[in-house]
């Protein structure tokens, strides 16, 4: 089996290409080429299949780590983009892309301009270095989500006390096609500890600061908390402006990862509905930056900007 390894943000995948390669097991296949010591190693296997409906350019069939099947990865798709463009799959610089989570819609940033129809002037076409991805709006209904913590299924899950891993934080559910929870922390010396309960263990001054969260301790109580019956990701986030995060992510079936574009959006929409951020942000993880767009009103379409890298490929 051909394969390429891409990353956004050092958000890494392994690709199929899956309009000459048949994979009869994807999600075996996703747990074995995933392990980093005996396989590939990456957050999980993309197949790049031809669309079902017309209109599309491809479609994105998604497995993480654990062979679980996920509905959409905002980093993900952007490599997708790359590949299909430069492969002349897609015809030109906006391309369309179906996923388990909607048909998504991209447009693709070359090293050179090129003209109408995504050709320079000698008729080859530029490598894509960053994409757009229109993620469409957020669904902020529990039911949606779902988010199952008692309250109105048809109301958002807005700064909502939940209990986890032995401690209380605040948290805003939402869905971005997959479902997350964001939580702000300001832990350290110089933080308040926004995210611990009267009732912590930990002063203010002795919270862990976002680079020291115990996240591989707390991650998969959040992922497979009772609420949750799909389980969630889980994003901690602090501000350094009201146009500038930074983050981490616990992602539902491969544990922490060094970016994750639903993330971003997530935590940005999560953002600006707590009032602690604008509607442009620029989000930085542990393996690069996003920036994140959320148009007004609360149906507003998000969207998402980043690279999208190839890194090897090889056969398996």
């Amino acid at each position: 089996m051909r394969f390429i390894k891409m990353q956004g943000a050092g958000n890494d995948y392994v690709y199929v290409d899956g309009f000459t390669e048949q994979v009869e097991n994807p999600a075996d296949v996703a747990r074995k080429i995933s392990n980093r010591r005996f396989g590939v190693g990456s957050d999980g296997l993309i197949l790049i299949r031809p669309p079902s409906s017309p209109g599309a350019d491809c479609r994105m069939e998604m497995y993480n780590a654990d062979g679980s099947r996920g509905q959409m990865c905002g980093n993900g798709i952007r490599c997708v983009a790359k590949y299909v463009y430069e492969q002349s799959i897609a015809p030109g610089e906006e391309i369309r892309i179906e996923t388990d989570a909607g048909l998504k819609t991209l447009h693709v940033r070359t090293h050179f301009r090129t003209s109408e129809n995504g050709t320079s002037p000698n008729g080859k076409r530029g490598k894509v270095h960053r994409v757009e991805v229109n993620m469409g709006p957020p669904l902020l209904a529990r039911s949606a989500i779902p988010f199952e913590d008692g309250g109105d299924p048809h109301a958002p899950a807005i700064d909502v006390k939940m209990s986890a891993a032995g401690r209380s934080f605040r948290v805003t559910a939402l869905s971005m096609g997959n479902p997350h929870v964001v939580t702000r922390w300001e832990g350290g010396a110089s933080g308040s500890a926004a995210s611990l309960s009267e009732d912590a263990s930990l002063s203010e001054e002795e919270a862990p600061r976002l680079d020291d969260l115990p996240l591989s301790e707390w991650g998969p109580h959040f992922e497979n908390h009772p609420w949750l019956p799909k389980r969630t990701n889980t994003e901690f986030i602090t501000f350094s402006s009201r146009r500038e995060m930074n983050l981490r992510v616990w992602e539902r079936g491969s544990g922490e990862t060094l970016a994750c574009g639903t993330g971003a959006c997530a935590a940005v929409v999560a953002g600006v509905l707590n009032g602690w951020c604008e509607r442009e942000v620029t989000v930085h993880l542990r393996g690069g930056d996003l920036e994140i767009r959320w148009a007004e009103g609360d149906d507003g379409d998000v969207f998402l900007t980043g690279p999208a890298v190839e890194v090897f490929r090889g056969d398996w």
